[in-house]
């Protein structure tokens, strides 16, 4: 319990601490304009109240991401608590701050756009294809994997019905002004989502419940032999600790901020949120199966299924009502995430050709194609493809990671506090090449994590090279 209800407080001062740090290191303007009164355009460019955005922003990154992710992060001890929390306050919340401060000083375009006015042209054109191809996977499959549960809710309603529907769903609210579905009912769901957390942080306080301490860094996972905690769960945890998938998510809002002021909320403190939630639920699953022997021997009996896990951890300590919420969160909550993905790779072509989105014909012109692909997709095996997914996200965030740091030195900050996370996370993602079976697979451990550090080092001098080019060109 005292490991838990630190790392909570820690997570809820790093807001009012290093997140006002952060703001005064990019000199955040009350007077700037930014994007949403400069280039109004009434479909993305509007402007939302702060408490609207921040909601939109907590549900965009979210989805099932701090509840799924960290119910199989808890399966490795509670080791976990350490990685949500840091990870949060130093790397996710830094991540998703500072880079929607980039987006909002730049017109609101979206990440690879961005990224490649950090980090070159080579690196713009990888990011366009890399990712719209991360968001249509993401659509897709945020678009089958509700689909599939309400087919089991409604025996007389097919799966593939409920695809037909979700997708006239995320048609539309790809489609249209910002302000007219994500706008008015995406705020619902944030609420929701927070309520959901808070009543099982209720019942995990107020019940007969034992939270475990983190008094070993001891393996629990029942494949702790082939899942090694690093970089394991490093990549495990991704959305509660840090998330490339955010920075597709953020242009939307960053195109609806109306004060530079307003980005520590939004940014910062939806990240925190997350992390809060991310942290909740690993507590409440080590707590519910009674220790992080009893979730991972469960899990591993249940197919690792974390939604099977949801499910009877809501129902357990919320009864009806955690029966609801837990539909809430394992359907709302993919859907939300999976429309908004869609919205993002649509604004990233039209970033990429240049085309205009008032115009509602050219918004059908990207948006046509967008779903033929992503319902195509749907009817493809998954298990393969999610096995190096969550790999893809944390390798974009690490990319991320890399242009802050050139924002940085460009703008004269301490560049040092994207510098390390941008170290750590090209070791996890790289290192995790050489040890995971889902890639290489290397049974000799120093040697793949010597190779892993032999990755980062060259990353590591290609940035410097890029650095020391970009201080001859100014000078």
């Amino acid at each position: 319990m005292i490991t838990f209800l630190v790392c909570l407080a820690l997570l809820v001062a790093a807001y009012f601490t290093y997140g006002r740090f952060l703001e005064r290191e990019v000199r955040a303007d009350s007077a700037a304009a930014t994007p949403c009164k400069r280039l109004y355009d009434g479909v993305d460019y509007v402007p939302l109240p702060r408490w609207r955005v921040f909601l939109i922003q907590l549900l965009n990154i979210a989805g099932t991401g701090p509840i799924f992710g960290a119910v199989l992060g808890a399966c490795f001890g509670p080791v976990a608590f350490l990685w949500i929390t840091l990870g949060g306050i130093f790397m996710g919340a830094m991540h998703d701050f500072l880079s929607g401060m980039m987006l909002v000083r730049n017109d609101g375009l979206s990440i690879p756009e961005v990224v490649g006015r950090y980090l070159g042209d080579n690196m713009r054109r990888f990011m366009r294809v890399f990712s719209i191809l991360l968001l249509v996977l993401v659509g897709a499959v945020f678009l089958l994997s509700p689909a599939e549960l309400l087919g089991k809710m409604t025996p007389g309603i097919s799966t593939q019905t409920w695809v037909w529907v979700i997708l006239a769903y995320y048609f539309l609210a790809t489609l249209l002004p910002i302000d007219k579905i994500v706008g008015r009912v995406y705020p619902l769901f944030g609420i929701a989502l927070v309520v959901m957390a808070l009543g099982l942080m209720g019942a995990l306080l107020v019940g007969d419940y034992t939270i475990p301490e983190l008094d070993t860094f001891r393996n629990f996972h029942a494949s702790a032999r082939s899942l090694p905690i690093f970089p394991t769960l490093c990549i495990t945890i991704a959305c509660g600790a840090i998330s490339g998938f955010h920075a597709t998510q953020s242009p939307l809002m960053a195109r609806c901020v109306e004060n530079e002021k307003e980005c520590r909320a939004v940014f910062y403190g939806a990240m925190i949120s997350e992390s809060v939630i991310a942290l909740i639920w690993a507590a409440v699953a080590m707590a519910f199966f009674h220790g992080a022997d009893g979730l991972s021997a469960q899990m591993a009996a249940h197919g690792n299924n974390a939604a099977w896990a949801v499910s009877e951890i809501s129902n357990g300590m919320l009864g009806m009502v955690g029966g609801i919420l837990a539909v809430l969160g394992v359907v709302a909550a993919p859907v939300t995430s999976g429309d908004t993905a869609f919205r993002s790779a649509r604004l990233i072509i039209a970033d990429m050709l240049h085309l205009e989105q008032k115009s509602r014909m050219k918004r059908l012109y990207i948006c046509i194609p967008l779903f033929v692909a992503g319902y195509v997709i749907t009817q493809v095996d998954f298990d393969v493809v999610w096995r190096y997914f969550a790999w893809t996200n944390q390798t974009l965030a690490t990319i991320v990671l890399w242009s802050i740091v050139v924002y940085l030195t460009l703008n004269r900050a301490h560049r040092i506090i994207a510098l390390v996370p941008a170290v750590f996370m090209t070791y996890v993602c790289a290192s995790f090449l050489f040890v995971s079976k889902q890639f290489l697979g290397m049974e000799n451990r120093p040697a793949a994590y010597a190779l892993g550090a032999l990755v980062t080092l060259f990353v590591v001098l290609l940035i410097y090279l890029k650095l020391r080019k970009n201080a001859k060109s100014v000078s």
